[in-house]
């Protein structure tokens, strides 16, 4: 890939990635809360709606650039051959690559900012401290695993360039579907992001997590807050792709 192109990539990423975050945070917020533990309402209700912003709006622009850049150097140096057949295994394993290395960004943010979520009175600063203190720096990749398999079986797209409406249509129709599909790993993610340290939750087994919340709740349980969850992928795929298709295009 030409250094233009990569700028390019990493600024459209990173943009996209900005506005999508802070627009659709509040049904993001819904969405941890209904997931969380000790349930909506003692998790803060409609209270403190912007709970954790801050993490959001510091992690947005490296961890979107940094799957778009991954995402972009990867598939240009994987063989482009004539057969239709590999355009879908390329994006695959472009975006596979992209994710985990997005999450090297990503999963930090969310635990800070899905504690914040559930606890709106402290700051994010607070909850990022006393973190690090009684965790490390392994405390804040809690829940690594599950984030990287979750994004992964629904960040695939369209493999081949197409017009900013397009991908804008795609993303939202694919986005909302995949996020049904993978609400139980989302849910899965949030337990193990929250769990007490210490706890047999926050080991970071999702089989583990998934069983234990079936057990208890049920498949209610596992598809918690599917509803925030597909409405803040389908608006975020929307814009998301389309703002990067966008961006891309006016600075090449």
């Amino acid at each position: 890939m030409e250094p233009r192109e990569s700028w390019a990539a990493l600024a459209a990423g990173g943009v996209a990635g900005v506005c999508v975050d802070l627009i659709l945070f509040p049904l993001d917020t819904v969405k941890t809360r209904l997931q969380s533990p000790q349930g909506f309402w003692k998790a803060g209700g409609f209270r403190g709606i912007y709970a954790g912003v801050p993490s959001t709006a510091i992690g947005s622009f490296p961890n979107a650039a940094a799957f778009f850049i991954t995402y972009e150097n990867v598939k240009s140096v994987l063989p482009h051959g004539s057969a239709s057949y590999l355009t879908p295994v390329t994006h695959m394993v472009a975006a596979s690559s992209g994710e985990v290395v997005a999450c090297l960004i990503r999963v930090p943010s969310e635990v800070v900012k899905q504690r914040a979520q559930v606890s709106p009175s402290a700051s994010t600063f607070r909850i990022l401290s006393h973190t690090l203190y009684h965790e490390g720096i392994q405390g804040l990749y809690r829940g690594y695993k599950s984030t990287v398999l979750r994004e992964d079986l629904w960040s695939w797209k369209q493999g081949h360039v197409v017009d900013s409406w397009q991908s804008a249509v795609c993303g939202a129709f694919a986005g909302g579907f995949a996020a049904a599909v993978t609400t139980p790993l989302d849910v899965a993610k949030t337990r193990i992001m929250l769990a007490k340290a210490g706890s047999a939750t926050a080991r970071g087994n999702v089989l583990a997590a998934l069983g234990g919340i079936w057990r208890t709740q049920g498949l209610s349980g596992l598809f918690a807050g599917v509803v925030p969850r597909m409405a803040a992928i389908s608006l975020g795929g929307f814009i998301f792709l389309g703002t990067y298709e966008k961006t891309r295009q006016l600075l090449l």
